[in-house]
This record gives structure tokens, C-alpha cells and sequence, in this order.
């Protein structure tokens, strides 16, 4: 009986998700000063990144400190980015992934339930998928417990430690998983990217996943990305594809060099907790970065914020997407 409920689950009509054509925020995990996880905040980071016309965000991945959270305080972040998607007409993306494929699955569910928009894991980064087919298995198994939901794989070999060929990745996946929606890459290798793009042609989203790379992935193919920085400047990243697209490339290059700069400026102190520090100053109290991650003193965060206001953030940071 239980196999045929698992067979009949596999038929659920899939939601759809509007195409990820644009900068998405990776969004960060609130905590309170003492390092617990705030869910009472994800409204006010709503709110913010609403007025600055973004619509999709994805929770709970390396930007929100993926292997930092326990499997309930994900759920808890799930709930509230949830609740908050309805008040702000917001779609939400959930990472479910870890080293535990049970955890991923049982995450995988309750995203499934909570309506949310879709899901997405990374690989495994301790014992580690060998093959290309180890992976589709892993991914398979996850995307399998919210059949209704798009499944995206989460491609970052610098972090995981997985670098497998993408391409044939993305080939095997279609046949195998009747959910998979496409590929967040984080990866600076171009070749790659674009032998994912050429097997995925129009069929699925692949969203770049380096923000001070994106002019280059950009020319490569890239219609949106996933990333961080969007948090606070997703203006500078519209102007850059603005420019590139009237092919103003001198004005591209100089839009993706303060974005280098501020990515220095920020990974100078730490990026995660001085990031968190830089939404904390522009009104979304998000707390510390989790240990073994380090945080700013207030000395040296203003120094940064200095070195950010120089470089032209503030209206980056408070213009609306146009």
C-alpha cells in the first residue's frame, strides 16, 4: 500500500514558478544577540526587500547559514517566510538540503505543506555522491517527498567539496525526476556553465550564483541570478544588465567593478556577519553570524560602511527595481 501511495504522489500536479530571470535574494537567517534563531524578524525582511521590488527569495541556504541551523529551526523559518510570502505577495524557494537525506526529505515535506514555492538541496559534503548517478539518486530521493513542488539542484563545489560535470548532471536529472526545474550554479567555471545552459536549453532555470562574476555570466548566457548582495543592492545589478543590454560594456564593467568592491569591502571583517551588520544598519535587525563564522566590531563595521558609501551603496541600497 505503501508504494502505491508513493506512485500516486509522483502524478501531483507540479507547481509552477515564475522564471528565476531575475536577482533573487539568498536570504539571511535572523538571530537574536544571543545566537537563537528570531523568526519574528523574517516580516520586517519581507517588507524590505517587497519595497525594493524583489519577489522570490530563497531560504535557508549558504547565505542563510544552511549547516548552522538545527532541522526545526529551518521549519521555523519555513513557517514564517511562509506566513509572510501571503502578506507580501513574495514566492519562496526553500533549501532542504544537508548531510541527513533523511532530515532533507522530512524538510522536503513540510515545504510541500507550507505551500512554499519550491525546493532545493546541495550535496552532500561529508560522505560525499562519487558519481553523477550518486547525486540524481540523492536528488531523486528529496525531490520525490514534494512531488508538487519544482526541484532545483544547488550546485556549489567550493563549499561542498561535490564537482561533478554539471551538464551530464542536468541530462540525467530530467529523465529521473519528474520535478527538476533547473540549477542554482555557483561556480566560477564558464565552460561549465555553458554546457548546463546548451543541455538545458528552454526548459529549465539556471541562475547564476556569483555575484561579482555576473557580467561574466552574463555574456555566458545567464538571464538572473541567486545571490546575496541582492539583499541590499539589487539596483547596481540591474543597471549592470541594463547596460549590457544597450551594449554600453565600459558602463558594465564599471558597474561589476563596485561590485567587486563591495564584496571586498564586506569579506574584509567576514561577509556573512558584517552582511548581517550592513541589514541590521539599513533597518532588518538580523543578529550575528553563527559560530565558527566571526562578526565585526562596531569599529571596523563602520569602517566598512564608510568604505560602501564611497563606492555610491546608498542609493544602490535604497532604490526600487525598475
Amino acid at each position: 500500500m505503501a508504494r502505491a501511495a508513493d506512485r500516486r504522489r509522483v502524478f501531483v500536479p507540479m507547481k509552477l514558478i515564475r522564471p528565476l530571470h531575475r536577482f533573487i535574494p539568498a536570504v539571511f537567517s535572523p538571530f537574536h544577540d544571543d545566537g537563537s534563531i528570531a523568526p519574528e524578524t523574517v516580516p520586517v525582511q519581507a517588507a524590505f526587500l517587497r519595497e525594493r521590488g524583489i519577489t522570490t527569495v530563497f531560504i535557508t541556504g549558504t547565505t542563510g547559514e544552511c549547516h548552522s541551523l538545527a532541522r526545526d529551526e529551518k521549519l521555523c523559518l519555513y513557517e514564517a517566510w511562509a506566513k509572510a510570502s501571503g502578506a507580501h505577495g513574495l514566492q519562496v524557494m526553500a533549501h532542504v538540503g544537508g548531510n541527513s537525506i533523511e532530515d532533507a526529505i522530512w524538510l522536503a515535506r513540510r515545504a510541500a505543506d507550507l505551500d512554499l514555492a519550491a525546493i532545493s538541496t546541495l550535496a552532500p559534503s561529508y560522505f560525499k555522491p562519487a558519481a553523477v548517478a550518486d547525486l540524481v539518486d540523492w536528488c531523486a530521493a528529496i525531490a520525490a517527498a514534494a512531488p508538487a513542488l519544482p526541484f532545483y539542484y544547488y550546485d556549489i563545489p567550493m563549499l561542498t567539496g561535490v564537482s561533478l560535470p554539471m551538464d551530464r548532471f542536468v541530462a540525467d536529472a530530467v529523465a529521473r525526476i519528474p520535478t527538476f526545474a533547473g540549477l542554482k550554479f555557483t561556480n566560477v567555471d564558464l565552460i561549465s556553465y555553458r554546457k548546463v545552459l546548451d543541455v538545458a536549453g528552454d526548459r529549465l532555470d539556471v541562475p547564476w550564483g556569483i555575484d561579482e562574476a555576473f557580467l561574466g555570466a552574463l555574456a555566458t548566457g545567464a538571464t538572473g541570478g541567486v545571490g546575496s548582495t541582492y539583499n541590499f543592492a539589487p539596483q547596481l545589478y540591474t543597471d549592470l544588465v541594463s547596460a549590457f543590454g544597450r551594449g554600453d560594456l565600459d558602463e558594465a564593467r564599471r558597474l561589476q567593478s563596485l561590485s567587486i568592491a563591495m564584496v571586498d569591502a564586506i569579506a574584509s571583517t567576514g561577509f556573512l556577519g558584517t552582511a548581517k551588520a550592513l541589514m541590521t544598519r539599513l533597518g532588518v535587525p538580523l543578529g550575528p553570524a553563527r559560530a565558527p563564522l566571526g562578526n565585526p566590531s562596531a569599529a571596523e563595521f563602520d569602517a566598512v560602511f564608510d568604505r560602501l558609501t564611497a563606492l555610491g551603496f546608498e542609493r544602490w541600497s535604497a532604490a526600487a527595481l525598475r
